[in-house]
C-alpha cells in the first residue's frame, strides 16, 4: 500500500474540519458508542475480577506478592503480541478487544483497591471485631466502604488507561475511535480524521473521569470532611 505525502501546510488538509464531522457524523457516533461501550464492558469486568483478588490479598498476606506479580505480568505484555496470541482462539470481535483490556486494567484496579484496604484503621477493624462481626460482615459494612477512596482511584485509573488502549483493537477490526484514527492515515494522511478521532478519546477520558470523580464524592463523604479539616 503506498502513501501520497502531503504537505503539513496544505489549506485543503486542515487538522480539523466541521465539513468532516457533518457528513460523517453517523460514522464519527458509532464509533464513540463503541468505545465508550467497550470501555464501560472491560472496566466493569476487569473489578468483578479485581476487586475479590484484592480482597483475597488483603485477608492472606502470602497471596498478595503473587497476586501483585501476576497482574503486573499481564500488564507488560505488549498489545500487539497478546491479540495475536489471543485471535487464532476467540476470533477477531470483540471478546478478543475485551480480553486484552480487561487484563491490562486489573493491575491498576487491584493495586488501588488493596491500598484502600489496607488504609483502614487498625482501631476501626478491632472495634468491628468486639462487636460480633463476621469476615464478611466486616468486609461488607467496614472495610470496602472505608476504601472506595482507593477502589475509585482504581477505577478512574483504569478507565482512562482501557479509554486509550480501545484504540489498539482497531487491529482486529473493533477499535472504537481507533477506526477513525487509522482511517485518517490510511486515506492519505488525512489530518480531519484523525484529530477527529484523536480529540473524541480524550474528551471520553475525561468526561468518564468526571464522572467517576462525582460518584466518589457522592458516596464518600467523609473524606471531603477530612480534607476540609486538613
Amino acid at each position: 500500500m503506498s502513501f501520497r505525502v502531503i504537505d503539513r501546510a496544505d489549506p485543503g488538509n486542515p487538522w480539523f474540519s466541521w465539513d468532516y464531522v457533518q457528513g460523517n457524523s453517523e460514522t464519527i457516533l458509532a464509533a464513540l458508542r463503541e468505545h465508550a461501550a467497550l470501555t464501560a464492558q472491560a472496566v466493569l469486568i476487569a473489578a468483578l475480577v479485581a476487586i475479590p483478588l484484592a480482597v483475597l490479598a488483603y485477608w492472606f498476606r502470602p497471596l498478595t506478592g503473587p497476586i501483585l506479580a501476576l497482574s503486573g505480568v499481564l500488564y507488560t505484555i505488549p498489545s500487539l503480541a497478546l491479540f495475536a496470541f489471543v485471535a487464532p482462539y476467540l476470533g477477531t470481535g470483540t471478546a478478543t478487544v475485551l480480553l486484552g483490556l480487561v487484563l491490562y486494567a486489573l493491575l491498576l484496579i487491584i493495586r488501588n483497591v488493596l491500598a484502600g484496604l489496607n488504609q483502614v484503621p487498625a482501631e476501626v477493624r478491632d472495634a468491628a471485631q468486639g462487636m460480633g462481626y463476621g469476615r464478611f460482615a466486616r468486609l461488607l459494612r467496614i472495610d470496602l466502604p472505608l476504601a472506595l477512596p482507593g477502589i475509585f482511584t482504581g477505577l478512574r485509573l483504569a478507565t482512562v488507561s482501557t479509554v486509550a488502549l480501545v484504540t489498539v483493537g482497531v487491529l482486529v477490526g473493533h477499535g472504537g475511535l481507533g477506526q477513525l484514527i487509522l482511517g485518517g492515515f490510511r486515506n492519505n494522511f488525512f489530518k480531519a480524521e484523525i484529530m477527529t478521532g484523536t480529540l473524541l478519546c480524550v474528551l471520553l477520558a475525561l468526561v468518564l473521569d468526571l464522572l467517576l470523580a462525582g460518584l466518589a464524592r457522592l458516596l464518600t463523604p467523609w473524606a471531603r470532611r477530612r480534607g476540609a479539616a486538613g
